[in-house]
């Protein structure tokens, strides 16, 4: 375990033992700024010796891995688990902001000089920007606690197409799958020979509808998410008289969020750090294998900073990602009575917050839910239930919540055998 020490005027130093930091904490030279990753700063001048750091960063559209390295060990090293609900809560926003202006006036005239795509050339989707942004929080992150003097990349290029088709080449990339048809419906109506995939016909109905396999918002109106059914079928599937028996084809959203972000997101880091640079899956791969390294984030992050052989860290941090703050004031569903129920909880229950970390039993865990008689959810980072209804008065509280929750873990690579077999 390592100590992130600061200047006093707040600049990072080259880490220390725990044993030194409690010195300097005993001796009232120090003061502890943050307890996890664990940081003091001191209270008097310091020349600062500092070696050369370079961080290398596995960047993710779920998971990102962090190493910082010296040449000869690791000074810190993370995989965070990014969130995932983006879409889910744009498109709920969308509901709520139409439902509120049907309920205002039955009929709005559209506009389209006021859309962000209009007036922003450089726009993002709002999942992806939000990404980029957590990428570069991270960045700034490990530089608040080390002076790196590097940053080394690692992106992604895909060939969507190629994947696809292996056999692709040429003209053939201009020449789709939906080559010659004027929209996704036709194509899909002609892929499915003009018949309801269900009950191919048996209902003798001929209108036909498009069915998105997966919602819209979370499979998108790609072909392979599409199939044709008849209106009688459509209808009672939607009523759940029917169950569909149908999976969707290959995924390829991580793929083109990564092909988006990284010329993004390095473009944005160049602005504020001078020395960075890219470097590419492959180069990772040949490296890891060379040196026998196991496959996760944070291990692939350490072949990226370029010292592949330094000594690991015993320690590394598992870091969540979650949202802060709720600001639905109302449910959506409206009593009797015209009653909207209120949708936010209170500030503080028996004086916790969602998300706070606490130590119960001697284990410190996080409150996933809360309940006004006392009682409330606490598990682990990755939803490991520690107790479904602990009383508020069993919990001490270790650190208010955040919008990283850190969990340290032991390195596999520094457990016995024994302790290896337990820890799995």
């Amino acid at each position: 375990m390592l100590v992130y020490v600061l200047n006093k005027h707040g600049k990072p130093l080259m880490p220390c033992k725990p044993s030194k930091a409690r010195k300097l904490l005993k001796e009232e030279k120090a003061k502890v700024i943050r307890k996890e990753p664990f940081t003091i700063q001191l209270l008097y001048g310091s020349s600062g010796y500092k070696q050369p750091i370079t961080l290398g960063v596995d960047a993710g559209s779920k998971t990102v891995g962090l190493s910082a390295t010296t040449e000869n060990k690791e000074l810190f090293a993370a995989e965070v688990e990014l969130r995932d609900d983006i879409p889910k809560l744009i498109s709920q926003k969308r509901q709520y902001r139409r439902d509120r202006r049907f309920r205002k006036t039955r009929y709005r005239k559209p506009r389209f000089l006021n859309r962000v795509h209009s007036k922003n050339k450089g726009w993002l989707a709002p999942s992806v920007e939000h990404k980029i942004k957590s990428h570069i929080k991270l960045i700034d992150l490990v530089h608040s606690l080390l002076p790196v003097t590097k940053i080394v990349v690692e992106v992604a290029s895909f060939d969507i197409q190629k994947i696809k088709n292996p056999n692709i080449e040429g003209k053939q990339y201009q020449q789709g799958e939906q080559l010659d048809f004027w929209n996704v419906r036709e194509y899909v109506l002609w892929r499915d020979n003009y018949t309801c995939q269900h009950c191919k016909g048996k209902t003798k109905d001929k209108r036909l509808n498009i069915h998105h396999i997966e919602s819209r918002q979370i499979g998108g109106d790609a072909p392979n998410n599409l199939i044709t059914l008849c209106e009688t079928c459509h209808k009672d599937y939607h009523d759940g008289k029917i169950k569909l028996n149908f999976k969707r084809g290959q995924k390829f959203k991580d793929a083109t969020f990564m092909g988006i972000m990284r010329w993004t997101l390095y473009n944005r880091l160049k602005t504020l750090y001078p020395n960075i640079h890219l470097t590419y899956g492959y180069i990772t791969k040949n490296t890891r294998i060379q040196n026998g390294l196991p496959k996760t984030h944070r291990i692939d992050a350490l072949c990226i900073s370029g010292h592949p052989q330094a000594k690991q860290l015993e320690h590394y941090y598992h870091i969540k990602e979650v949202r802060r703050h709720n600001r639905q004031i109302h449910k959506a569903n409206i009593l009797k009575g015209g009653i909207r129920k209120l949708n936010q909880a209170p500030y503080l229950v028996h004086g916790f917050r969602l998300f706070d970390k606490v130590k119960y039993n001697g284990i410190k865990c996080f409150i996933y839910g809360r309940r006004s008689t006392g009682y409330f959810d606490i598990r682990k980072v990755d939803g490991t239930v520690i107790h479904r209804s602990a009383k508020s008065k069993d919990l001490i509280l270790v650190s208010k919540t955040k919008t990283l929750l850190w969990e340290r873990r032991e390195n596999s690579a520094f457990l016995s055998p024994l302790n290896r077999a337990s820890a799995s």
